[in-house]
């Protein structure tokens, strides 16, 4: 079965609602951009979130086309940043999530400061793999919590996954290895690792974090299948902080994008791409559990360029 249902219209629209660089109106003159365009551009990207790096490889390129004569209008320049932020999502490891396909249980490992929405994220991926048919294991690791494991408790008895808790304020790593264990011995398809929410200033959580990685690691092998940040979509630029930070602590190997809906600058997809390669692999769009995706960069591309050509 399928992981993510056929797109409805309010995902397809998404990225036309959060990415609006109004493009045609940056002026466009016959024989190139000059250098007033140039930075109109600059700003619009900007302002957007698509980071200072990616913003200035999409502007040099743009400039380089333009001087030699290759745009001549504004529905050139947009197609000529279409094919450029094409390039960079299709940079680097891919977007779509990965599953074991040796013995034992997948294993997901998920990371992120308070309040990024991980928990309702964790719920939602819970939601999808069991309508998708795979039984799933939800572990609350974050042991200093006990109001954030009820909550993950009660998520996880809706969605219908089992639960694993561990002694409040007792040792992290000695949830994700029980939760290991249990997939194994249960014959479960998918370990859901939670993590405490944590500040990505803080050096003694992010070992302890470090620790819990290493732990899942040794008790199967290839595992964690997946080690994915939660990000707040509408935080901007801090979330590129966020993820050099843990990317630091543990290897990254996705995003997953919460709060999209809220977000009027949906650019930092393009940001977090190429200032750090890594790829946007689910977005939220709401609040159902439903209402969780599989990043799509063609629609992303084509609702953030909708009616510039």
């Amino acid at each position: 079965m399928r992981l993510f249902k056929k797109k409805d219209e309010k995902k397809k629209s998404i990225w036309k609602k959060v990415v609006d660089l109004a493009l045609t109106d940056v002026r466009v003159l016959s024989e190139g951009m000059d250098d007033e365009s140039l930075e109109e551009l600059e700003e619009r990207l900007l302002a957007a979130d698509f980071g200072v790096s990616a913003t200035l490889r999409l502007v040099d390129h743009v400039e380089g086309l333009a001087r030699r004569g290759k745009i001549r209008g504004g529905s050139q320049l947009a197609e000529a940043l279409r094919d450029e932020v094409a390039r960079i999502l299709a940079e680097g490891e891919s977007g779509e999530l990965v599953f074991n396909e040796g013995e034992g249980p997948t294993v997901y490992l998920i990371v992120g400061v308070n309040g990024v929405g991980k928990t309702t994220s964790i719920a939602k991926l819970a939601h999808h793999l069991v309508e998708s048919g795979r039984s799933v294991l939800v572990a609350a690791g974050d042991t200093y919590r006990a109001g954030a494991v009820r909550q993950l408790e009660e998520w996880a008895g809706r969605v219908g996954a089992e639960f694993l808790r561990g002694q409040e304020r007792g040792d992290p790593a000695a949830v994700a290895f029980d939760a290991v264990e249990a997939g194994i011995a249960r014959g479960i398809d998918v370990v859901l690792i939670d993590t405490a929410g944590r500040l990505h200033t803080n050096r003694g959580l992010m070992e302890e974090l470090r620790k819990v990685h290493r732990v899942v690691q040794r008790k199967l092998d290839g595992a964690p299948h997946e080690t994915l940040i939660v990000l707040d979509a509408t935080v901007g630029q801090n979330a590129l902080a966020q993820v050099r930070a843990f990317g630091e602590a543990v290897d990254l190997t996705g995003i997953i994008l919460a709060k999209m809906d809220s977000s009027a600058r949906g650019g930092i997809v393009v940001a977090l791409r190429e200032e750090h390669g890594l790829p946007v692999k689910l977005v939220g769009l709401g609040e159902r559990m439903e209402d969780l995706d599989a990043f799509d960069p063609e629609a992303f591309i084509s609702g953030v360029f909708e009616g510039e050509r």
